[in-house]
């Protein structure tokens, strides 16, 4: 649990958002993995151990490609295990996050800031580091530090973002190239986006796979993937805010949305295997934690691999 605050003054938003997710996720997952986030939150290790032959199942990004060239034979870098990690969350708050159940408060980005939250929380308090890059209106960094103070810094950062009335279709490049520079140090990145985005950001996020653990998580609402036979409604482009008259009760017109969604499943899925990461999804209506618990084992069964 989080500390209090001192009794002199009235706790800021931060501390409140902070204090709530230590109550309601930080201490379900302390009973669920009983509170060892060594090995969730640990680092891959950034001390060059040796060289072995490549085999079946081995990560690409180990292979030494010098080495292969000159020998004209696979050869993958092995490395000591770092018990300190830091984890970098690239944050998407373009205008399409702010999509969800307004009367719940069940908006992308408010699922967005618990979630970098409370893995922020989890990770600096067995002293790891937390940095972000946030991509809204121009693309801002919070270098990475460690302890509770970090914590509530990331948190009143993302607080203060403007909700974007209207903007371009967005592009993730600028912010996946700009975490390719500023990440110096192998680290675990967290791409936290919708992915509703102009096409290509799959080659900068294949070259961030390349140097760093990324894991993608997609941020969804249920309501973007199908329509409710609700008559006429005015639908709105989340992100250029152009307005349409729709009617929901035509069964062609569900059935062409229908296949609209599937086919950008579609392409959403083939950029994440050309680009070689895998994506968690996020919605709306997941609980936190079992969210949380997936990352946990899609971690453990990438280090299981031989």
């Amino acid at each position: 649990m989080a500390p209090a605050a001192p009794s002199n003054r009235p706790m800021s938003a931060a501390e409140r958002v902070l204090l709530r997710l230590d109550w309601t996720v930080v201490r379900r997952l302390d009973g669920l993995l009983q509170g060892d986030y060594r090995s969730l939150f640990r680092g891959n290790g950034v001390d060059l151990a040796g060289l072995r032959e490549y085999q079946p199942g081995d990560d690409v990004r180990y292979i030494d490609w010098n080495v292969t060239a000159r020998l004209a034979t696979t050869y993958v870098r092995e490395y000591n295990e770092d018990r300190e990690i830091t984890a970098w969350f690239l944050l998407d708050l373009s205008p399409s996050v702010d999509f969800g159940t307004v009367a719940t408060e069940r908006l992308k980005r408010s699922v967005l800031v618990d979630f970098v939250g409370t893995l922020a929380r989890v990770t600096s308090r067995r002293g790891n580091r937390v940095g972000a890059i946030l991509y809204g209106d121009g693309i801002l960094q919070l270098p990475a530090k460690g302890g509770r103070d970090q914590v509530l810094h990331l948190i009143d950062t993302l607080d203060r973002q403007p909700h974007l009335e209207r903007a371009p279709l967005t592009d993730l490049g600028p912010l996946l190239t700009k975490a390719q520079h500023a990440i110096r140090r192998r680290s675990l990145v967290f791409v936290v986006s919708d992915f509703i985005a102009a096409p290509g950001w799959e080659r900068p996020l294949s070259l961030l796979n390349r140097r760093h653990e990324v894991v993608a998580v997609r941020l969804q609402d249920p309501r973007e993937m199908a329509l409710p036979n609700a008559g006429t409604l005015v639908m709105e482009d989340s992100e250029t805010r152009e307005q349409i008259v729709v009617d929901t009760g035509n069964r062609r017109f569900r059935e062409r949305f229908e296949a609209a969604v599937k086919a950008r499943e579609e392409a959403v899925a083939v950029a994440f295997k050309r680009a070689g990461v895998e994506a968690i999804s996020l919605s709306t209506e997941d609980d936190l934690v079992r969210a949380i618990i997936r990352i946990a084992s899609l971690r453990s069964r990438r280090r299981r691999k031989p």
